[in-house]
């Protein structure tokens, strides 16, 4: 349920479907090497790794932050994007 909301609010602040997981696998990431960062942070670093088209609302980071908390930091280290691939595609709302 947690995933299907984070899901449907970045699609809100418009990253496509398709390239959610990857965005997702660069925001742990960040989060892991700050996770104290605020979402002003995350924005900055988000840019920084190359989505600058893309500002996540405070809502969408308090999402992220606590998915990744439930999961566990030491699941998320470093991985590429298809660690939320399968994850992801149990989770796209139906159109």
């Amino acid at each position: 349920m947690l995933d299907q909301k984070l899901i449907h609010k970045l699609m809100e602040n418009g990253v496509e479907a398709s390239l959610i997981p990857g965005f997702i696998r660069s925001l742990a990431n960040a989060f892991l090497i700050n996770p104290d960062m605020s979402h002003t942070q995350a924005n900055k670093r988000l840019q920084y790794l190359g989505w600058p088209d893309i500002e996540i609302d405070y809502h969408t980071f308090q999402l992220a932050v606590t998915s990744f908390e439930t999961k566990g930091l030491n699941q998320l280290m470093y991985k590429s994007a298809p660690w939320y691939l399968s994850s992801f595609r149990a989770h796209i709302p139906i159109q």
